[in-house]
């Protein structure tokens, strides 16, 4: 009987849904791994990576199951599976609260939509001006001043609509009408558009200007203790550099950031956007990625040094057809 340790509260990779329960990816691995080889195991929760791989290192598992990163450092120390996948660390940032308001306004002033405004303006002077002659070349003419009203309500009317049966008489106005319509709603849909591509699709920007892991220094780096990104902040050139927040889950992370309780949290890039995806839209839209795939790694399960080479054979045989067949069954294992 196998000895199988899983890491717990690190999903999509494995997770503990309840008493005796896990599942996630690493865990659907191990499933579809025991099933083929036909090996008897029994499961047991850590709550940290360097906890499961301290665990396997000292025989206390045959087998830690998880997305366990094979860092340099890792590699020296603990004994590893067949790597089944690759995967970077990654940031979470609370998002720019204003950053939204600035995207706007650099869409206003986006100079392709000044020229359509400046285009749609042209052309409803234009008509207006042809209407305001064509209706009023016959009226005695007053003063400057209420020839500047009448041309001044004919073009209000031809550029917002409303009231347009009251400002031409002839058939030819009422052409100019309709062109006028038509040039409306031209520039609105331009308009409209333009500002929907260069802002509200733009995300919202980050807190922080982050273009490497460099960047991290100065701020609060929440981490899980034991991880990769925690072994990654004590090195150059973060080490001493950053004040590190540990977290006991990611789940804490977004009440950190929105709390101002840490500037930034560092771990799997996978986990980071699992946990984006399963959060509250209000949330969502107030977190976003950086840095994705800073430091990419292999990761794998982890092996007791004590494991029998053949077993550990078998262990690697599975790993690779999952891998050829792209096969991961989804459903908790017990």
């Amino acid at each position: 009987m196998l000895r199988v340790g899983v890491l717990d509260q690190s999903p999509p990779c494995a997770e503990r849904v309840r008493t005796g329960v896990w599942q996630g990816k690493a865990v659907d691995l191990w499933r579809r791994v025991a099933e083929q080889q036909r090996l008897p195991y029994v499961l047991q929760g850590y709550a940290t990576p360097q906890a499961l791989l301290e665990a396997s290192r000292s025989n206390q598992v045959d087998v830690g199951v998880g997305c366990l990163t094979i860092s340099p450092e890792r590699l020296g120390q603990f004994r590893f599976s067949l790597p089944f996948q690759e995967e970077g660390l990654a940031v979470l940032v609370a998002a720019d609260r204003f950053g939204a308001g600035r995207n706007l306004l650099k869409a206003v002033l986006n100079p392709q939509l000044l020229q359509v405004l400046a285009g749609y303006l042209v052309a409803i002077t234009l008509l207006s001006l042809v209407v305001w002659r064509d209706e009023h070349h016959n009226h005695p003419h007053g003063s400057r001043r209420e020839r500047l009203r009448s041309y001044a309500l004919i073009f209000q009317v031809l550029a917002t609509g409303p009231g347009t049966n009251v400002i031409v008489n002839r058939t030819r106005g009422h052409l100019l009408v309709i062109v006028s319509w038509v040039v409306r709603i031209i520039g609105a849909s331009l308009i409209l558009s333009t500002i929907t591509v260069d802002a509200l699709k733009q995300p919202l920007s980050s807190r922080y200007r982050l273009s490497s892991i460099a960047d991290l220094e100065g701020l609060r780096v929440g981490v899980r203790p034991g991880s990769v990104s925690a072994k990654l902040l004590q090195q150059p050139p973060l080490n001493g550099r950053v004040e590190v927040v540990e977290l006991q889950s990611l789940q804490q992370a977004p009440g950190l950031l929105l709390q101002d309780q840490a500037d930034v949290v560092l771990a799997d890039e996978d986990q980071l956007q699992h946990l984006l995806d399963t959060l509250p839209t209000a949330q969502r839209r107030r977190l976003r990625l950086s840095l994705q795939g800073t430091s990419r790694q292999s990761q794998a399960l982890a092996l007791s040094p004590q494991l029998g080479p053949a077993l550990a054979a078998q262990i690697d045989l599975a790993i690779s057809e999952a891998k050829r067949d792209g096969q991961i069954p989804g459903s908790p294992v017990e």
